[in-house]
């Protein structure tokens, strides 16, 4: 190429720079009042589920004094508990809106961060390539990035309002997991290890993203024939620098280890119902299957292609949108999912960054078109955004009105006991709990997604958990005690301790339909 025509083609690709530097104050714009538009329905009720009002509840012991581990526990770890009580000492803790508005910045910046991973990955061209083949690739990549972020906006919302609506774990966990994968695309290995801690400081299985960053780094390592232990230094530096923070400076040692990391055996234990199990896993992969039947149809037809023996790429570009890593990070999400057996729809959310990224890929590395792909996306989020603005409302109206009870049989300063998996009843009621264990599941390892195990009892309790539970007792009784175990198989029949305790010293106050109110006895 003679010096004039090297000059014409670097000044022609420096505009073309300067032409797509405006790109994300279009892109960001757009994907905002996306994510604001696909969670309106979030703010339309005061709370979603249980683990919202775990969080409030939680939150609110914390600011009375509570320290986290000790006296406030979950099996969770501690950024969302955190949170909730910054948002609660800055606005207030009679209403989750902070934390809704909150939970639609993390899912703008899990669409940006996607939108950034399939632009570069779909968008870049060799550095030899002619100018019309970079603005090519150039077009692409910033119609895939547009589409990506656009494509999880709409699937993010793709399963039952209770699971996409609400202010928990995994949606606060998903920008950290999607900036772990970022990062180690880009070779930035301290901040993808980071990433990952920060991940599973926010639900401990987003950690399982090391798996994708760690065959990133093997990957790497063996293309450009470098030294691997480096690279690997830096991700377990990263990964463990945050989390030695918090567990040794932040929390207490020994309560981080066993409320984040070794209590929950039994909570994640094989035993259960495997016909409920399975019809939950199946069930919210079909629900999730369908609201993304648009982008995961064409990789769908890739496989089968594939299968088949048939040439899966229709464009000669196809080499810059390699899919290995997305596969692996596919299969670290999946296996983070079914930890535990319990397969909650909310936990389906960590599977979307990955799978809107291969139909993304899918889509660029053939012939098919993004109109029926975008179509089919925008009409399935719809009905699910109408489903969330007309979702039933009953088990909301039975909670308040137990919880409104609850607050006139009790005056502020009076504690409450509720026996049984809703702890929203506390925040609902503005009401303290008697004791730290917040559902009756640590003290009897029953678990909503088993509602058949066998393993339920006194004698299944977290370690300790009775003798502290009869000393926070001893202390004072609370002024009433909230039956709503219903049929579940640690009803007060049959846990001794509770059943003697309401036949002692409580009598019934309120009965709403299979939720029982007693008061102590005067």
């Amino acid at each position: 190429m003679a010096p004039a025509d090297r000059l014409t083609d670097r000044l022609d690709r420096r505009l073309l720079g300067r032409v797509r530097a405006g790109y994300w104050t279009r892109v960001v714009p757009v994907l905002a009042l996306l994510a604001v538009v696909t969670h309106i329905p979030s703010f339309l009720r005061p709370v979603w589920s249980p683990d919202e009002g775990y969080l409030a509840t939680q939150a609110r012991m914390l600011a009375d004094g509570g320290v986290l581990y000790d006296t406030v526990v979950d099996r969770k770890p501690p950024l969302l508990p955190w949170l909730y009580e910054a948002c609660f000492a800055v606005f207030g803790s009679l209403s989750l809106w902070p934390l809704r508005v909150l939970a639609i910045v993390a899912h703008l910046v899990t669409a940006v961060l996607l939108a950034s991973l399939a632009r570069g990955r779909w968008g870049s061209a060799p550095r030899r390539s002619s100018l019309s083949a970079s603005a090519r690739l150039s077009a692409r990549g910033d119609r895939a990035g547009a589409i990506a972020g656009a494509l999880y906006l709409l699937v993010s919302i793709g399963l039952s309002p209770e699971d996409t609506q609400a202010a928990t774990f995994e949606v606060f966990m998903l920008p950290a997991m999607v900036a772990a994968f970022r990062y180690a695309e880009r070779r930035r290995w301290l901040a993808a290890g980071i990433a990952v801690a920060l991940c599973s400081l926010t639900k401990q299985t987003g950690g399982a993203v090391l798996m994708a960053v760690l065959w990133m780094l093997w990957q790497d390592a063996r293309h450009r024939g470098v030294a691997w232990k480096p690279a690997l230094f830096k991700v377990c530096f990263g990964f463990a620098l945050p989390i030695a923070l918090v567990a040794v400076i932040l929390t207490k040692p020994k309560g981080f280890l066993f409320w984040v990391v070794t209590g929950s055996g039994d909570y994640a234990s094989l035993d259960g119902a495997w016909l409920q199990m399975l019809g939950r896993a199946f069930g919210n992969a079909g629900i999730l299957l369908a609201a993304g039947l648009g982008f995961l149809a064409p990789v769908g037809r890739r496989l089968w292609l594939r299968y088949r023996g048939r040439p899966v790429a229709e464009r000669p570009d196809e080499a810059h949108g390699s899919t290995g890593d997305l596969w692996i990070w596919l299969l670290s999400s999946v296996i983070a999912v079914s930890t535990g057996f319990h397969f909650f729809g909310h936990y389906y959310l960590q599977l979307m960054p990955p799978l809107v990224l291969l139909g993304v890929g899918a889509v660029c590395t053939s012939q098919i078109r993004w109109r029926p792909v975008l179509v089919y996306t925008t009409v399935a989020a719809t009905v699910f955004w109408g489903l969330a603005l007309f979702w039933p409302g009953q088990k909301l109206t039975h909670t308040t009105e137990v919880a409104t009870t609850i607050a006139k049989q009790t005056t502020p300063k009076d504690t409450v006991l509720v026996w049984g998996m809703h702890p929203e009843l506390y925040w609902l009621a503005d009401r303290r709990p008697v004791t730290r264990y917040l559902t009756a599941g640590f003290l009897t390892n029953y678990s909503g997604g088993k509602d058949s195990s066998q393993n339920v009892g006194e004698q299944y309790s977290v370690a300790d958990a009775w003798q502290t539970f009869d000393q926070e007792l001893s202390k004072g009784l609370p002024e009433v005690v909230v039956d709503d175990s219903g049929r579940a198989p640690y009803q007060p029949v049959l846990v001794p301790r509770i059943e003697s305790l309401l036949d002692s010293r409580y009598e019934v106050v309120a009965v709403n339909a299979d939720t029982v109110i007693y008061r102590l006895k005067k």
